[in-house]
């Protein structure tokens, strides 16, 4: 496919910050998807989750695999997942729940500890696509 026949689609899951800040969830240019950061922020603003890294990563991942198939790809085309936790002591929690939501697609992944938006957030997401990466699996 050439460049100029491709077209940029995006999906917006209508947080407060997308439409406040102008971004969107995800964007599709040709075979790559990419998602950004994603909180388990609820449809009205509510953090899902309160205080429980795993259940917060579960809400996240499940945010992110409906915007990726939105775009047409599935969770088996994740090819990069990329994690920021507020507190290290959280790392084997938020992984483990990875590790259940990857077993057998094993994408690239990084995590490591910052700020994120607010303090009650413990987990922030981002994740890369490519249509197809995962037909095998």
């Amino acid at each position: 496919m050439k460049e100029s026949d491709m077209e940029r689609q995006s999906v917006s899951t209508g947080t407060i910050w997308e439409q406040r800040y102008s971004y969107c969830r995800a964007v599709r240019y040709g075979d790559r998807i990419l998602v950004a950061g994603t909180t388990a922020t609820g449809p009205s603003g509510e953090l899902m989750g309160q205080g429980d890294p795993a259940k917060q990563t579960q809400y996240i991942f499940d945010k992110i695999e409906q915007a990726i198939g939105e775009l047409g790809g599935r969770l088996a085309d994740v090819v990069r997942t990329r994690i920021y936790v507020t507190d290290m002591a959280n790392w084997e929690a938020v992984a483990a729940v990875h590790g259940e939501r990857f077993q057998g697609i094993q994408p690239v992944n990084t995590l490591v500890e910052a700020k994120l938006v607010g303090e009650d957030y413990l987990v922030e997401i981002e994740a890369e696509a490519i249509i197809g990466a995962g037909h095998a699996l």
